[in-house]
């Protein structure tokens, strides 16, 4: 698109765009109009060298929408710089968060999306995996599409047995606040965007059931489906530089942390983007119904 006052350069893969020229912390409301635009035509958008400090993070998510949570500092660290032992709780629950996900869709309303930043990077490894589940969608033959299409997943963080052979429900079980309680979620197999209007595969660690499936077929296809999904060219991992910003739409993509030395520090800060009650809201299903 012409007319924007910053550069937009595509990544090689399906969906994804690299961001410069612009200052995250001091937009004017016509840049934000157009970085908007951007994220939802990208999906991803990597603003490299941002230096974002806490309140710049906050005030910058909240210009995008209400707010899950302002700040969350996702972190191997202790508060004084100094890593936590590898049998440390919050070590052990990073485990988690390398599977594919999507934020939320275990809670009532599933979010919108997420600013994210880096504070300090290993020196290896530790970069953040996205994948692409609307182009996932379109590369389905129709055939697959129509089998797919009105079938109803179940999502959540307690009952997903990926989580339950860790023994922990990965960082999200820290707030407890938001895990919507023991039920699971009712979500459509088959999302449609609520800006684009894009279809999309909602897949993902949170989801553990079909509704109306025996449970070994249902696994057995939310797995295919999830590996077919996350697939070059519909997948990009971003190798983070300390001071990097990224903007992610969380309807669109899945995501996950890829693995580093947990002995070198990682530091990262998540502001995370509400979605609309209206759109991304789901059913609560009894765990007993669900299990």
């Amino acid at each position: 698109m012409g007319g924007r006052s910053f550069t937009v350069e595509p990544l090689p893969a399906s969906f994804g765009a690299r961001v410069s020229g612009v200052r995250l912390a001091s937009l004017s409301d016509t840049d934000l109009a157009q970085v908007r635009e951007a994220w939802f035509e990208f999906g991803l958008l990597i603003f490299p060298d941002q230096g974002l400090n806490r309140d710049e993070q906050v005030a910058l998510a909240r210009r995008f929408g209400p707010l899950v949570f302002d700040l969350l500092e996702i972190s191997n660290t202790w508060p004084d710089g100094s890593v936590r032992p590898a049998d440390d709780a919050v070590v052990r629950a990073f485990e988690t968060n390398k599977y594919w996900h999507q934020d939320n869709t275990y809670q009532p309303v599933q979010a919108l999306g997420a600013v994210f930043s880096a504070l300090t990077v290993p020196p290896q490894g530790g970069e953040t995996a996205f994948a692409d589940l609307a182009a996932a969608w379109d590369a389905l033959a129709p055939a697959e599409q129509r089998r797919l299409e009105g079938l109803t997943a179940l999502h959540s963080v307690r009952l997903n047995p990926q989580n339950a052979r860790k023994g922990e429900a990965g960082p999200e079980a820290r707030l407890t606040d938001l895990q919507g309680g023991t039920a699971a979620r009712r979500r459509p197999l088959l999302k449609i965007h609520p800006v684009t209007g894009r279809k999309c595969l909602a897949v993902g660690r949170h989801a553990y059931a079909l509704e109306g499936w025996p449970q070994d077929s249902a696994r057995a296809l939310l797995d295919q489906l999830t590996e077919q999904a996350c697939q070059p060219p519909r997948v990009w991992a971003h190798r983070w530089t300390a001071g990097d910003a990224v903007l992610w739409d969380n309807i669109r993509l899945a995501h996950r942390a890829l693995p580093w030395d947990m002995s070198q520090p990682r530091v990262m800060w998540q502001s995370r983007i509400a979605g609309d009650p209206a759109t991304e809201g789901s059913e609560a299903v009894d765990a007993e119904l669900a299990g």
